[in-house]
Order: structure tokens, then C-alpha cells, then sequence
């Protein structure tokens, strides 16, 4: 710009510094973001003799699934059904949230989903899931898991914790009646539910929903097992409500339908037992 006396002064231009910021401070949020997004992606890490299955192009022979969602879910699993030493470790999935930080290199119960293989007949697998999986990583993991697995004569069997405060029901519940089980199953499923259909406007959500929403698409036959509880945290009436679940699989799984006291107290660490009914 020129002046009056022909002086030539620099143009300064507010808009053009303040599209620079904005195109800065884009930039960062969607380096921020990409790095979150690579944070909460699904990492499966299987044992070697598995990975070397999958890499050359195989699936995991598979008859049965069983999927235990939350915490007496996935302790009634570890008291009734791993307590015997006819299970192997084969892999785990690595999940990392705002509830759950998963750490490279290391598998715990509040950062991980850890997958057991029977000895006898390895086409049984049971996953253990006791950490929060948020819902935009829930159909990651659901594609991840049954992309490794053979679809040809597969079962799912899935065990669900809930509040018994998120029951709808217009009749009056008790406290006594807690905990129960109610089912909810694919169209491809033939088998006999051992409890009560869930009954509307009841729904079933979290992973169990997609897991179960993937095997109605793929024509899987599958169950949710959703267990009511009015308890928080672990609790041993609440696990082995479960029980009648897997009786109905037969040979797939052994029950120990007696565990010992040492047992549960290895896996039932809470102490003060506080219901939720009326919270």
C-alpha cells in the first residue's frame, strides 16, 4: 500500500493471521484425534500356535463360544469352569478407553478380554470380558473376534450382567426374586432357552447387543443370557445363577457344581454386599 508521499507500507492483514491459527489448531485436532483413534483400536494378541494358524489363512475351528460379559459373569467362568486344568490360555484382546487403559506388553483383567481353549477338544473357546468396552469400540471388537473364527456349525452362548434397577417390568419386583435370568436368542438359534424370553421393552445392549446383532447378520445360532442382579459388585448367589446356562451345552463344558470355600474366596473379594434395588 502506498501513502501519500509515496511511501510503500506492508499490507497486515488480521483474517489472513487468524486463518493460519484456525488451520494450526485444525491440524493438531486431527493429529489429537488420529492418535486417539490408533489408542482405542482392538489389538488381539493370540499364543504362537494360533497365530501361525490365522496367518496361514485359517479360522479357529469353533463348535462353541461362550462369552462372559462383566464381572460375575466372567468370575462365574473362572469358579465353576477354568478352575479345572483342562484350559489353556490362547489370547487376549487389548482394549484401551476412558475407563479401561490397556498397557503394551501386559494383560490385566481391567484392560483386557482373555480367551481360553479346552484341551479335550479345542474347538471350545470361552472369552472372559471384565473390562469396559465403549460403545464405538464394541463392533470393532465383535468383527475382529469373529473374523479369526470358523462360522460352519458355530454356537454362541453369552452371559450378561445388569443392574435389576434397569428391569421394566409392570409388575411389582421384590428384592427376593433378584437375581434371575431372562434370554434373548438369534432366529437361527434352536436350541431351549433354560429361563424366561427378556420381555419387552427390556433390551439387551453393550457387546452382548453387538455380538449378538452380528450373529443374527452371518445366520449364527446365538443366546444372551442376561442375569438381574440387585447387587453391586461380585457376588456368589449372583454367579451361580449362570449355572443353568451351560448345563444345557452338555459335554462342551463340565461344571464344578460344588466349588470350595477357598475358591470362592479367591474370586469373591468383596465384603460388603450392597443392593441396588431401590438406587
Amino acid at each position: 500500500m502506498a501513502t501519500f508521499f509515496g511511501e510503500v507500507l506492508s499490507v497486515y492483514s488480521r483474517a489472513v493471521e487468524e486463518d493460519e491459527e484456525d488451520l494450526e489448531e485444525n491440524e493438531e485436532d486431527e493429529e489429537i484425534r488420529r492418535e486417539l483413534e490408533e489408542k482405542r483400536e482392538i489389538h488381539l494378541q493370540w499364543s504362537p500356535e494360533v497365530s501361525e494358524a490365522l496367518t496361514s489363512g485359517n479360522k479357529l475351528p469353533c463348535s462353541d463360544f461362550i462369552l462372559a460379559v462383566g464381572h460375575n459373569a466372567a468370575r462365574f467362568l473362572s469358579v465353576y469352569v477354568l478352575t479345572s486344568a483342562n484350559w489353556d490360555a490362547v489370547g487376549h484382546a487389548s482394549v484401551w478407553n476412558e475407563r479401561s487403559r490397556a498397557v503394551t506388553g501386559q494383560t490385566s483383567e481391567e484392560s483386557s478380554c482373555v480367551f481360553y481353549r479346552q484341551r479335550d477338544n479345542p474347538s471350545v473357546l470361552i472369552c472372559q470380558v471384565a473390562c469396559y468396552i465403549a460403545e464405538d469400540q464394541q463392533f470393532q471388537w465383535t468383527e475382529k473376534v469373529f473374523n479369526c473364527l470358523q462360522h460352519r456349525g458355530l454356537s454362541v452362548t453369552v452371559l450378561s450382567d445388569s443392574s435389576v434397577a434397569e428391569y421394566k417390568t409392570a409388575d411389582y419386583l421384590c428384592s427376593s426374586s433378584a437375581p434371575f435370568l431372562r434370554s434373548l436368542h438369534t432366529g437361527a438359534f434352536s436350541g431351549q432357552s433354560v429361563c424366561q424370553p427378556l420381555e419387552q421393552p427390556n433390551i439387551v445392549t453393550g457387546l452382548p447387543a453387538a455380538v449378538l446383532n452380528h450373529c443374527e447378520v452371518h445366520r449364527i445360532p446365538a443366546v444372551v443370557y442376561q442375569c438381574y442382579s440387585d447387587v453391586i459388585g461380585l457376588d456368589s448367589v449372583t454367579m451361580e445363577t449362570y449355572k443353568p446356562a451351560l448345563t444345557k451345552l452338555g459335554k462342551s463344558i463340565q461344571l464344578d457344581t460344588s466349588p470350595s470355600t477357598d475358591v470362592l474366596r479367591k474370586f469373591v473379594r468383596t465384603t460388603n454386599i450392597q443392593s441396588n434395588l431401590y438406587i
